[in-house]
């Protein structure tokens, strides 16, 4: 969360015996305010609203996730790591996350995913970097690797 930056891992990573405001206040800690960011997780999240005083670890693995998403997004950070945000959801929150994503990128936040659903992966990038082993294979526009027949091939099953 220092200067900007924010991390999301992979894995659902909340507090599950703290409430659900008590995480979005953990995530807003280097701002020392959390009020309006938590009024901000909830429009963004309205599904959370609900939940704010649950214990988080009481969330659906979509929930856990909006709401692991939501605390990243409190210290109100210019660069979001995203890693692997729809492993394991169902596909409709996987489309919410994606939603979500395209917002932010509207926004000005810029995120940098790691993700495996390569066709949210482009679908929501200006720019994709296909690794194999840890070393680039492919990178440019999201647009013309969508469109790659290798891409479509190899990792989408197209």
């Amino acid at each position: 969360m220092k200067d900007g930056v924010a991390h999301v891992p992979e894995g659902r990573q909340v507090f599950p015996a703290m409430t659900v405001r008590e995480n979005l206040e953990m995530g807003a800690f280097v701002r020392r305010s959390a009020g309006e960011g938590i009024e901000e997780a909830v429009r963004r999240f309205p599904v959370l609203e609900r939940f704010l005083d649950a214990p988080a670890g009481s969330l659906s693995g979509g929930q856990q996730q909006m709401l692991a998403v939501a605390r990243g997004l409190m210290s109100k950070p210019r660069l979001l790591l995203l890693d692997e945000p729809t492993l394991g959801l169902a596909p409709l929150v996987v489309a919410e996350i994606g939603a979500i994503i395209r917002s932010l990128r509207e926004e000005g936040v810029t995120v940098l995913l790691v993700e495996q659903n390569t066709a949210l992966a482009l679908d929501v990038s200006d720019r994709a970097y296909v690794l194999v082993e840890g070393r680039v294979e492919l990178s440019g526009p999201s647009s013309e690797l969508l469109a790659s027949g290798e891409i479509r091939k190899a990792y989408m099953g197209i």
